[in-house]
């Protein structure tokens, strides 16, 4: 009798859950677009070499048909040097004509202030793809920033 009344009961409180509606669910808010997927790849860097934390502003001119990249952007600590750029590998041109560029410097040998430091990089890019280049995003640990070639 005691079995019955048990049963009875766990099927009764079955029952009612399964009558329950559960609550409607809020909308979620439309996730932002997927990032496109780069075509290309980072080129090898020397040992103590990696990319800057950010970069904050960047731009390209053109002197005597030589390209010049400019970069400002932040490295994670003091005492990074020489900084440079080292542009991506791809295996065919990218379809928009813009190439990404690493933003690279050299870590401290030793112990360096742990305070992010304001970093500038200007070097010109002697082998860019004169047909073919429309823009440079220049890359980082965090951000990227694209800067578009200057009519000619």
């Amino acid at each position: 009798m005691t079995r019955v009344l048990i049963l009875a009961a766990v099927l009764t409180g079955a029952l009612g859950l399964v009558a329950c509606e559960p609550a409607p669910e809020a909308e979620a808010p439309a996730a932002a677009p997927a990032k496109p997927r780069s075509l290309a790849r980072s080129a090898q860097m020397y040992a103590g070499q990696e990319a800057i934390q950010s970069v904050e502003s960047g731009a390209l001119e053109m002197d005597n048909g030589v390209l010049i990249l400019k970069v400002k952007g932040s490295a994670p600590t003091a005492g990074y040097t020489d900084a440079a750029f080292l542009p991506r590998i791809y295996a065919a041109a990218p379809k928009d004509g813009i190439y990404e560029v690493d933003v690279i410097a050299t870590k401290p040998a030793g112990a360096a202030a742990q305070v992010v430091t304001p970093i500038e990089v200007e070097r010109a890019w002697s082998g860019y793809p004169k047909d073919r280049l429309k823009g440079v995003k220049f890359m980082s640990k965090t951000n990227e920033v694209v800067a578009m070639l200057p009519a000619a």
